[in-house]
């Protein structure tokens, strides 16, 4: 273990925040370490929207499922698939911009990754984060709402601040159901793997007064039906093509 793997294993989603802001020049820092993630041919196809309007961020607690720590963490941030970018530089240049669903792949793993990097470096300055999917309930609002043109991606928020909670650590899944060699298990192997998790999780859950939840019966469920079905159409009207 060294310094870095200590502070990726005690990371915590933080969902209470205190009244402190969070620097500006944090902020720069952490954005120049996300930068420096690999990314691919060096296309950085990624941007970083900080919200600061109150009325925008009051706004964007409602569309994100109420989630109240959208106002009220030091800083909130969207992260981005960018590739507006580069369709300036096609239209520039005089050359049809069409790279079809690899292109809007890429600005998703481009997006991501600097996200993982930008986080790790706000985590080593003491702050906190919490990941926010819930931008995804509305996008079309959400859209409207930052007057996105075309080509940009919103994929997830992003809540950054000094924690005003210590939550336990929420177990992963055991290492033999995510690393294999040489190729993927049956399902038995699998299944076996998870029903393990699914006592972690249990004591976890119980230890929290979360009820007696069943970690593999939620998944189930999570993906028994279509979810956020005005994905799609929004990512093809901001100019994504999927196909």
């Amino acid at each position: 273990m060294n310094d870095i793997i200590d502070l990726m294993m005690g990371h915590r989603s933080i969902r209470k925040f205190s009244e402190d802001p969070v620097l500006d020049e944090h902020v720069e820092q952490a954005v120049a370490a996300g930068q420096m993630a690999s990314t691919s041919g060096g296309i950085q196809s990624y941007c970083v929207l900080r919200i600061r309007n109150e009325q925008r961020l009051e706004s964007l607690v409602e569309l994100t499922g109420n989630q109240t720590k959208v106002a009220r963490c030091g800083a909130f941030f969207i992260i981005c698939g960018d590739t507006r970018r580069h369709r300036i530089l096609a239209k520039r240049d005089g050359v049809p911009y069409d790279t079809r669903c690899e292109a809007f792949l890429l600005a998703v793993v481009d997006a991501t990754i600097f996200a993982q990097s930008f986080c790790l470096a706000l985590e080593s300055m003491d702050y906190g984060i919490c990941y926010i999917g819930g931008l995804r309930n509305d996008l079309p609002a959400v859209g409207k709402l930052l007057e996105l043109p075309e080509g940009l991606y919103p994929l997830f928020g992003l809540c950054v601040g000094r924690p005003a909670q210590d939550p336990t650590i929420r177990p992963r899944l055991p290492q033999p159901t995510v690393l294999f060699e040489e190729r993927y298990p049956d399902d038995a192997t699998m299944l076996a793997g998870m029903e393990t998790y699914d006592q972690t999780m249990l004591q976890y859950f119980q230890e929290r007064g979360a009820g007696d939840r069943i970690w593999s019966q939620e998944m189930s469920a999570k993906f028994s039906a279509p979810r956020r079905e005005s994905l799609g159409p929004f990512y093809r009207d901001q100019g994504a093509n999927l196909e």
